[in-house]
């Protein structure tokens, strides 16, 4: 079941039709209704959201009470969830709250809908492999995380339902000073990046060239892997020839059919056994599992690397597990799911959804995770 995280900005556009450039501030919102002005935000986002009728039996909404998401849910007959209420009117901390209360869900893909104010709160709040994805409803639209159009947002969230596969792209949120912009005067800074689902189809970015080409796929996946460690996290290297490049890169001895501990890029401990995860974990250490696919199969967990055992996956979270793959290998699933197989039915049903995979250097996708009885 895809879990899809929603926020309407009920004010996002406000001052446009009546030439305000802009909606940030009580006073802007104020003086755009005093003069007649129309919320069209919640419209915008039924447009998306209309979308997505057909495979409504496939997802969840969470979303914020009122006008913020719960309304439009409910008025479209779409299965949905309230995790928080909403100041009357809706302030930007209630947009921050319910980003922090949707990643504690750990929804999919938080869908919103405003401008560039709204894409800040949005980033203020959202940890790093949380995908997002803006509809575009406000005046300012300068970020590269809203989609190119209502309908569009709407079509890309379908496709992800339905299990297609996309890219993961970093985009810039940016925003303008509004004032300056009354005057004529447009001074953009961007503020950071938000992950979001790209549109090009997954096949199209398959790199091609035989075995050659794949090598040189691990290299970059390892050097992705390794320039993002942090000195005071332990990093279990996963068994298979992928997590192996890792390794190698590292200059560090590989146990194949194993997983090795990694301390500041040095070995920890070699072929690792459950009680030695179990007690890095009680002792308050922070671990990071990367693990990858058994080709042909699909399995990423309960093959070969049993040692990851129901207990240490629910103690160290599902988030600290990173998944590495070539596009060749995903290809060869031919469209079906990553799999599990813990021993544990529930847990395996629980670590159901979209994961993201690292496939090269600051190159992801994100790809299902199935169950099957």
């Amino acid at each position: 079941m895809f879990k899809l995280g929603l926020i309407i900005n009920p004010f996002a556009g406000i001052g446009g039709r009546v030439g305000l450039k802009g909606s940030d501030g009580d006073t802007i919102r104020q003086q755009a209704l005093s003069m007649g002005a129309l919320k069209l935000a919640e419209q915008k986002t039924r447009i998306a959201l209309s979308q997505l009728v057909d495979v409504k039996d496939k997802l969840i909404i969470y979303t914020v009470a009122g006008e913020m998401g719960e309304n439009l849910a409910k008025s479209l007959q779409l299965d949905y969830r309230v995790i928080c209420q909403a100041e009357n009117p809706s302030t930007e901390q209630d947009t921050i709250n319910a980003v922090k209360l949707l990643q504690q869900q750990g929804v999919d893909l938080i869908l919103f809908a405003g401008g560039d104010g709204t894409a800040r709160n949005v980033f203020e709040t959202c940890n790093e492999e949380q995908m997002v994805l803006g509809v575009p409803a406000g005046v300012k639209i300068h970020s590269g995380v809203y989609a190119v159009s209502a309908e569009a947002a709407g079509l890309l969230v379908k496709d992800l339902v339905e299990g297609k596969l996309m890219s993961l792209l970093s985009a810039d949120v940016m925003d303008i000073d509004e004032g300056a912009f009354r005057e004529g005067i447009v001074k953009a800074k961007k503020y950071g990046y938000l992950n979001v689902p790209g549109a090009l189809q997954y096949v199209q970015a398959v790199k091609s060239g035989g075995h050659e080409v794949e090598a040189l796929v691990l290299e970059d996946i390892a050097a992705e892997i390794i320039e993002t460690m942090e000195d005071d996290i332990y990093y279990v290297i996963g068994s298979g020839s992928t997590c192996a490049a890792i390794m190698e890169q590292l200059g560090l001895e590989n146990t194949l059919l194993g997983s090795d501990i990694v301390y500041q890029q040095q070995l920890f401990t070699s072929d690792a056994i459950e009680s030695d995860f179990l007690t890095l974990l009680s002792e308050g250490k922070k671990l990071r599992f990367i693990i990858t696919i058994i080709g042909g199969q699909g399995h990423i967990l309960g093959r070969g690397n049993h040692q990851l055992s129901p207990e240490v996956i629910r103690q160290a979270g599902w988030n600290n597990f990173d998944v590495i793959a070539t596009k060749g290998k995903l290809q060869e699933l031919d469209g079906r799911p990553m799999l599990t197989d813990t021993g544990d039915s529930d847990l395996d049903k629980a670590l159901k959804g979209s994961k993201r995979v690292i496939t090269g250097y600051r190159d992801y996708v994100i790809y299902p995770v199935g169950y099957v009885n």
